[in-house]
């Protein structure tokens, strides 16, 4: 069972990114973004993320990480292909994840949202591991934050549809909502 500790996931790899910012008080957490993330693009298992999330990254080290020089970013969490999980932001604190975004006709999404990351592309398999960490994640966070409701989990793509595919078709919708739900269940009983 996860569980969270001052804005921090206990079970995590706590690696703290300067990339963030605090959330105001008006602020109510009550958006869960799921993305996608591989550097390089469809190689898993490195450090490049966590060195991008960390502001440490050498963009001459790939080409295609060229376009990433001087971009600040993170996400709350990165669940990696073993199930394991990073986190970079406090729950409590606003990673900047979501960019340019809109939910609900709300705007700004990183103001009230939680971001997700998943080791992966849009096109390549999640692994079951991801599914169960992301599951449990999920279950932790609409513990502490009941504003996260279940119309209220959506994909990169759903709050930035001109700029953003993530998590891509290779999530599995479908199956993480039903496992979300009959987990939730049998946590009540």
């Amino acid at each position: 069972m996860l569980s969270i500790s001052s804005g921090w996931l206990v079970q995590a790899l706590n690696l703290p990114s300067p990339f963030f910012s605090p959330r105001e008080l008006a602020d109510e957490i009550s958006l869960l973004v799921i993305h996608n993330i591989s550097l390089p693009a469809g190689q898993f298992d490195g450090n490049c993320i966590n060195d991008l999330f960390l502001g440490q990254l050498d963009c001459n080290a790939h080409a295609s990480f060229k376009d990433l020089k001087g971009v600040e970013v993170s996400a709350h969490c990165l669940i990696r292909r073993d199930g394991s999980i990073n986190q970079y932001v406090s729950f409590t604190d606003k990673a900047w994840h979501a960019g340019v975004s809109s939910f609900k006709q709300r705007e700004r999404c990183n103001d009230y949202s939680i971001g997700i990351e998943l080791e992966g592309t849009d096109d390549i398999p999640y692994t079951r591991k991801q599914y169960q960490q992301l599951i449990a994640l999920t279950l932790c966070l609409q513990d502490q934050f009941p504003a996260i409701i279940m119309d209220n989990i959506v994909g990169h793509c759903d709050i930035a549809p001109e700029r953003k595919t993530d998590p891509g078709p290779a999530f599995e919708w479908q199956y993480f909502r039903q496992c979300l739900t009959e987990q939730a269940t049998r946590n009540k009983t």
